[in-house]
């Protein structure tokens, strides 16, 4: 069965001259010592059924997943590796992560993904330049180190934005919370792929596989504690939020309190004169001044008294 139309595909020789691949495999293999890569949108019509002739089952239906997850495994004589990327699409978020799905075995290299990763662009510009790994080890190492060079970036941003919002609080602004809910949102979108990626590198580093050598697993292992150190960086710009809106909560509760306070001690103050004015205002016989000529006067000058009275009293209590 032919090949479905690829994004790209290359045969690749020993010494990493790369030139376009023609026939598709497994009609066309890499010369001795080198391999093939042939790249694919999962939307190609044909590919799962041509996954389905070429390649062991689970590979096909791992390659095809709607949704998945960073992961590395060994089958088959093979390895299957799951990747995330940044978004770097235009109109997109970064932490909006893009799926690479990666099919490796003795002379190939297939891979998938759904929306462009732009790492994978980066390669490829490598090999139409004639500038490949020569082994499939180093293949593999290039890869995620593109992947991780661009989740540190975006990593670095979060991080830098995080710092920005510490000193907006520490001067005291108070319109914060909307930029602390958006950032804690990027970092936990983040953060929920470049944890299971790290292990996912990790256990790709310490496979005994034929296919990666010494040099490419000691590439893979500092891709690896890079991308731990995105985890924790991300860790800690996640607990940092989490305190920049503790500290929002806790003003704005402050705020309402005092708020409320005041309300109540001016109830407290209002209160009796409330009610003083309501007695005198009831329309019946026999309430006293109600013929005297000054009797307004003595009612709002009896008012002002027990107001300033109360206003005394509560500042002597320290209400006030």
């Amino acid at each position: 069965m032919q090949a479905p139309q690829t994004i790209c595909a290359f045969t690749v020789d020993a010494n990493g001259a790369a030139s376009p691949a023609t026939a598709g495999w497994p009609a066309e293999t890499g010369a001795e010592g080198g391999y093939t890569w042939l790249h694919f949108d999962v939307a190609i019509p044909g590919l799962a059924d041509w996954l389905s002739a070429c390649l062991p089952a689970l590979t096909a239906a791992t390659l095809m997943q709607t949704e998945t997850r960073p992961r590395c495994d060994e089958h088959d004589g093979g390895l299957i590796l799951n990747l995330r990327g940044v978004n770097l699409n235009p109109g997109a978020v970064p932490e909006d992560m893009v799926s690479l799905r990666l099919w490796v075995a003795e002379g190939l290299i297939i891979t998938a993904r759904v929306r462009k990763v732009w790492a994978m662009d980066a390669m490829r510009a490598r090999f139409e330049a004639g500038h490949a790994p020569g082994t499939i080890g180093g293949f593999l190492a290039e890869v995620t180190q593109a992947l991780t060079d661009r989740i540190e970036r975006v990593s670095l941003d979060l991080e830098e934005e995080t710092d920005t919002l510490e000193e907006a609080m520490l001067e005291g602004a108070d319109d914060a919370a909307p930029q602390v809910a958006s950032l804690r949102q990027s970092v936990i979108k983040l953060r929920r792929f470049v944890g299971p990626q790290r292990e996912a590198l990790n256990r790709l580093a310490g496979f005994d596989h034929a296919l990666i050598g010494a040099q490419d697993k000691a590439h893979l292992r500092e891709t690896a504690n890079r991308a731990m150190r995105c985890v924790e960086e991300l860790d800690a710009a996640r607990d940092r939020l989490a305190a920049i809106q503790d500290h929002l909560d806790a003003q704005r509760a402050l705020a309402i309190g005092r708020n409320g306070y005041v309300l109540s001690v001016a109830a407290a103050i209002f209160l009796p004169l409330g009610f003083l004015t309501g007695l005198f205002g009831v329309n019946l016989a026999g309430m006293p001044g109600q013929s005297h000529p000054a009797g307004f006067a003595v009612l709002s000058l009896t008012s002002v008294a027990i107001g300033a009275l109360l206003f005394i009293v509560f500042r002597r209590l320290k209400w006030l």
